[in-house]
C-alpha cells in the first residue's frame, strides 16, 4: 500500500482568503491523521491570471498557520514536458483529437440544434471535431468522452464527506479541453497528471470543485493512472451568500494571529479543539478530524 498522501494546490491568483485556508487546513489535518505526507503544488499553468509574487505570499501564509509540506513545493509551470507526454499518449491511443472549434462555434452548434446554454451552464462540447478537422487548422486538443462502443462515459464515486455521486460526463461536460488554444495547459490534464506523479492518495479540496471529479477519474482511467479517494469541504460564503473567492474580491486572511484564523477554519469544517498555541491547537485538531472522517472508503466504481 503506498503511504497515504495529500496536497493543498492553490493557484497564485492573490493572497490565500478564509475560504482557501479551510481547504488547506483540511488536506493537512487528513494527511496527518493517517500519519501520511502533505505537499503543497502551485498550479500557475494559467499564466495569465496569475500575479507575480502571489506564490511567496501564499507559502508565508501557510507556514505562518503551521502548515509546513513535508518535501519541496512543486510548480506546475515547470512540468510543461510531462503534460505533452501525457497528451501524446492519449492521441496516439485515439483518445484524444485536436479540435479546430472556437467558443462561439461551440455556441453556434448548439443554438442551431434549437438548444441554449444557461448563464453559468457548461458549455458541452457537441463533438464537432471528433472525426476530423475538415481542412481547419486545429486550435485546442480535448479528450474524448466516449465509450469505445460510442456509448456515454457515466462515472460513480463515494465522495468521503458528500457520499455517493454520479456524474453522466458525456452528457454533462462533453469532450474537455486538455490543451487550449492559446497553447497553455488545462487545468484537468495538469491536476491528473501530478496527482499521480506526487503519488497523491487521498485529495482533499473544496466543495465548489467537485464536478470537476469525474471528467478527472476519466482522464485518469485513460491514462492508466490510480484514482485517489475525495473529500470535499464546505464552502466559506460571503455576505451575498455567493462562494467567498478571489475574483469576487476576498481579503487575505489575517496572518498576524493564526490561531485565530486556524480556529475560524475549523469551525467551518465542524472541527472542535483545544490548544493556546497553534502546534497544540493543531494537534489537537488532528485527533478531532481523525474521529470525524475514517481515511479508507471504497475505491470509484465504474
Amino acid at each position: 500500500m503506498p503511504r497515504p498522501t495529500g496536497r493543498f494546490a492553490p493557484s497564485p491568483t492573490g493572497p490565500l482568503h478564509a475560504g482557501s485556508l479551510v481547504a488547506a487546513l483540511a488536506s493537512w489535518l487528513d494527511a496527518r491523521a493517517m500519519n501520511g505526507r502533505w505537499l503543497v503544488r502551485i498550479e500557475d499553468v494559467d499564466t495569465p491570471r496569475c500575479v507575480a509574487g502571489a506564490d511567496t505570499v501564499i507559502l508565508a501564509q501557510l507556514v505562518a498557520c503551521g502548515l509546513h509540506p513535508d518535501e519541496p513545493v512543486v510548480w506546475q509551470s515547470q512540468r510543461g514536458a510531462a503534460y505533452q507526454g501525457a497528451l501524446q499518449q492519449l492521441l496516439q491511443r485515439g483518445r484524444a483529437f485536436p479540435c479546430a472549434c472556437s467558443r462561439r462555434d461551440v455556441e453556434s452548434a448548439w443554438q442551431a440544434r434549437g438548444q441554449v446554454r444557461t448563464r453559468h451552464g457548461e458549455r458541452v462540447y457537441p463533438g464537432t471535431c471528433r472525426r476530423g478537422l475538415q481542412g481547419k487548422p486545429a486550435r485546442a486538443q480535448r479528450l474524448r468522452c466516449t465509450a469505445d462502443d460510442g456509448s456515454d462515459v457515466v462515472m460513480a464515486w463515494t465522495d468521503r464527506r458528500l457520499g455517493p455521486q454520479t456524474q453522466n460526463v458525456t452528457q454533462a461536460i462533453g469532450d474537455f479541453v486538455l490543451q487550449r488554444a492559446d497553447g497553455l495547459w488545462a487545468y484537468q490534464l495538469a491536476v491528473v497528471v501530478d496527482d499521480a506523479a506526487q503519488g497523491i492518495t487521498h485529495v482533499v479540496r473544496g466543495e465548489d470543485i467537485a464536478d470537476n471529479t469525474a471528467r478527472q477519474i476519466h482522464l485518469q482511467r485513460q491514462l492508466g493512472l490510480p484514482t485517489p479517494q475525495y473529500l470535499h469541504t464546505p464552502l466559506v460564503l460571503a455576505a451575498d451568500g455567493q462562494k467567498l473567492s478571489k475574483q469576487n474580491g476576498a481579503s487575505a486572511f489575517d496572518a498576524t494571529d493564526p490561531l485565530a484564523t486556524l480556529r475560524a477554519a475549523g469551525a467551518v469544517l465542524g472541527i472542535v479543539a483545544q490548544g493556546t498555541t497553534v502546534a497544540d491547537w493543531l494537534a489537537s485538531a488532528v485527533q478531532a478530524w481523525a474521529a470525524e472522517f475514517a481515511p479508507a472508503v471504497s475505491p470509484p466504481t465504474a
